[in-house]
């Protein structure tokens, strides 16, 4: 016996003595490099953030937010240390005592005990794979030996709660407070810590989200063991032991929608940085305000909801057939649904059993829903023996239901039509809010910056704008009759313009013409000072000249402009003449905080800026008032603001409803319409589709905002109630234009030259129009009510 103990104890040294020369002689030498731990470098995500602060946007692979370790709460580091390694601060990077623990669970071969400490796992995390073998094991020992020996206690517990991952995505303590809980880790209480505390050893087993039970389990496992190590008191403890945790559904959501503007931000810094603007902590500071936002977000959605309900029910997205098992069936169901994921409330479902009275469906949860009354409303036809079968609810209709403030379920659908809203400072260009579709999951297309689309009348005050310059005034009298004209005339094929309720009020004011969105009236101006002039001066309010056409109908908006563009233009009029350049980036800034680049927004308006006289952007501007109080705007009375400006478009069919304006310092322009550029309906004008969007939007960006009433710039008079140029009052100041011809000549005065409207004594030859693509057709542009 005692020659056979003294065998096994001369093997097991030798044994020892071997894997010691094998430790020393093969696997130190063969370490890595320990600057990735002693120059941690975190993958932290870009982050894009508004004027104010609020996150709305990540993007990156990890969700991360790095927390300096003496920014972590104790007891966050206590519950983390309780249950993970204990003796932390008394080893050197292996705890002797457990790891023989360890061993003798393992002697099975099972290898389901690991015995790692702290360091170990910051060694397994940084270089190691997970797999269980010995090899690996020795490698992970010599590591964390090396690591003691280079870092101290605090730094290695900073990289480990700041590097291991803690599932939906999260790394780090800090990432997993947010995604969890919604809270910075600092307010986290005992039972949220010691949830999170628990995750470390099986993060998708303990995951308080999709395992809720489980993780509940493991947090009470974690409390038990900080009561035990006198962490907590026994009254803490029961207290957490109890408490009701609620876990935040939303994940990595955010409170504010601005995913279009969020994608903006990350294409303009991947430009520079490329791979690397996901992993070195860059962000991104807009223009863009929260309020403004959120409002902006969800009166685009509510009117393009309510556009899209009144043009009826188009029936169910597919049919599936429902297994008559019940297990079979739910497997069926939740498979037409991840098919169809939920757009903001509009929440995929399968219906059960159908009837004019009552819809059953079973939704995402799993749960059924019955829905009746007034939640039937919007597909009420579709329950009736008459509708086609392709419309029809029955069972297997795979349909969209949502839920009120009031929790009432209703039947509804994914709107088919586009929208775009978006607001900018007048003065200093930035943006206040952006909204480039309906959902950015469903189309990340961006209407805003991308929808080149007919603007319909909303072009109109700038050819009204460009006449003041030919001498033209409010007062000025044009004949709102039908206008002929000749293929002689247009030099393409002959064109009556008319207004979109084909009525005419004979002679009327320039005022009452854009007030009323007058399109003859609209013709005759441009007519009269050249289409040639006019087109030219459209470029000193930004637009792309290319698009738009040398002819006629540019008085009616049949060129083309962006939604941005058409907020830059308008600002020229909101703010007394000058040019603005909108933009959205303010401020770049890297992960150690230093600035990459930033934008200093103009406080005034530089001289060099100015593109229109401020008398031509006064009388503009009255004129466009009028339409906001007794014209096609008339609904933006209801703001109860005397500031308010602005005016409606709709395009030619109403393809495109638009509504631009501007009141507070703030410019803003809402559009609707499809993408496939059919028609609105032939009811929907911009009034009744872009207007509500702006008007809803403005209630909460107006909030605070006085009224910002104009001074009379000099070198005009007043006249009847009108503000005139100087230099065309007088015995011939705003005549009538000829109801039949003309001035003539209008076509040849030099841009900037004065033109008095007066009847020639012969008809002027009609204003040549070059033939192109564009060229005049017979189309009746509406006025954009």
């Amino acid at each position: 016996m005692i020659r056979a103990a003294m065998g096994a104890g001369l093997a097991g040294l030798v044994a020892g003595g071997l894997l010691l020369a094998y430790m020393l002689l093969y696997v130190a030498p063969n370490l890595p490099s320990l600057e990735a731990v002693t120059d941690y470098r975190p993958k932290i995500p870009l982050r894009v953030y508004t004027a104010d602060n609020a996150l709305i946007g990540e993007f990156g692979e990890e969700h991360r937010d790095f927390i300096a370790v003496k920014d972590m709460p104790e007891m966050m580091k206590k519950a983390l240390l309780s249950i993970e390694d204990k003796r932390f601060y008394e080893h050197n990077g292996i705890d002797w005592l457990r790891m023989l623990g360890a061993v003798r669970s393992n002697l099975g071969g099972s290898f389901r005990q690991g015995g790692s400490t702290i360091t170990m796992q910051v060694a397994r995390n940084f270089y190691l794979t997970r797999e269980k073998v010995i090899g690996r094991k020795l490698q992970e020992l010599m590591l964390a030996l090396k690591i003691e020996a280079a870092l101290n206690k605090e730094q290695i517990l900073e990289l480990y709660m700041n590097q291991i991952y803690l599932g939906q995505r999260s790394f780090g303590f800090g990432s997993a407070a947010q995604t969890y809980f919604g809270k910075s880790i600092k307010e986290l209480d005992v039972a949220e810590m010691a949830m999170l505390a628990g995750l470390p050893q099986n993060p998708a087993r303990h995951n308080p989200i999709s395992n809720p039970k489980r993780a509940k389990q493991r947090q009470q496992i974690v409390l038990r063991m900080m009561r035990d190590q006198a962490i907590i008191t026994e009254e803490q403890f029961q207290k957490a032991s109890h408490e009701t945790l609620h876990i935040s559904r939303k994940g990595q959501d955010f409170d504010v929608h601005a995913e279009y503007v969020a994608e903006l931000a990350r294409q303009t810094v991947y430009a520079q940085f490329k791979e690397e603007s996901y992993t070195r902590g860059i962000s991104v500071y807009t223009t863009i305000l929260k309020a403004d936002q959120k409002a902006a977000y969800e009166s685009t959605r509510r009117n393009v909801l309510n556009y899209d309900q009144r043009h009826g029910y188009r029936g169910p997205e597919a049919f599936i057939t429902l297994p008559d098992s019940e297990e079979e069936r739910d497997d069926a169901i939740e498979d037409a649904i991840q098919k169809r994921p939920s757009s903001d409330g509009l929440i995929p479902a399968v219906v059960l059993s159908a009837s004019p009275k009552s819809v059953k469906v079973q939704n995402p949860a799993g749960e059924e829903i019955s829905i009746s009354g007034d939640g039937l409303r919007l597909a009420a036809s579709a329950l009736t023996d008459k509708a086609k079968e392709a419309v029809r609810l029955r069972p297997g209709a795979v349909i969209r239901i949502m839920q009120n403030d009031k929790g009432a379920w209703s039947i509804t659908q994914v709107p088919q039509v586009a929208a775009a809203f978006v607001s900018i400072d007048a003065v200093t260009g930035g943006y206040h809010a952006m909204v480039g579709g309906f959902d950015f999951n469903l189309q990340k297309f961006n209407h805003v910056t991308q929808a080149w689309r007919q603007p319909g009348s909303s072009i109109k005050p700038f050819v009204y704008s460009a006449s003041l310059e030919r001498g033209f005034s409010p007062l000025t009298l044009i004949n709102d009759v039908p206008l002929n004209l000749s293929g002689a005339e247009t030099g393409n094929e002959a064109w009556s313009p008319k207004n979109d309720d084909g009525k005419f009020d004979g002679p009327i004011t320039m005022r009452t013409a854009l007030s009323e969105s007058k399109n003859v009236a609209s013709v005759r101006i441009l007519r009269a000072i050249g289409v040639p002039y006019a087109h030219g001066y459209l470029g000193k309010f930004g637009f792309d000249l290319a698009k738009h056409p040398k002819n006629l109908t540019m008085a009616l908006g049949t060129g083309s402009v962006t939604p941005a563009q058409l907020a830059g233009a308008y600002s020229v009029f909101a703010n007394g003449g000058y040019s603005v350049e909108p933009y959205l980036i303010a401020k770049i800034v890297d992960g150690d905080g230093k600035i990459i680049s930033e934008v200093k927004p103009r406080e005034t308006l530089p001289d060099e800026a100015r593109v229109i006289d401020p008398r031509n952007a006064f009388v503009t501007d009255s004129m466009m008032r009028q339409v906001t109080r007794t014209g096609t705007g008339a609904a933006a009375a209801r703001l109860g603001r005397s500031d308010i400006a602005g005016k409606t478009g709709t395009s030619s069919d109403a393809v495109d409803g638009w509504f631009a304006g501007y009141g507070g310092g703030i410019v803003a322009v809402s559009w609707m319409g499809y993408d496939d550029s059919r028609s609105l309906g032939g009811k929907e004008f911009g009034s009744s589709v872009a207007l509500p969007i702006w008007i809803d939007y403005m209630k909460v960006a107006l909030q605070g905002r006085p009224a910002r009433d104009r001074m009379v710039p000099a070198g005009l008079t007043q006249v009847d109630g009108e503000w005139l140029y100087d230099e065309f009052t007088g015995d011939t100041a705003h005549p009538p234009l000829d109801f039949d011809t003309e001035p003539a000549g209008a076509e040849n005065v030099a841009p900037g030259q004065p033109l008095t409207p007066a009847a020639p004594a012969s008809p002027a030859p009609a204003p040549a129009i070059t033939p192109n693509a564009e060229n005049i057709k017979p189309v009746p542009t509406g006025p954009g009510r």
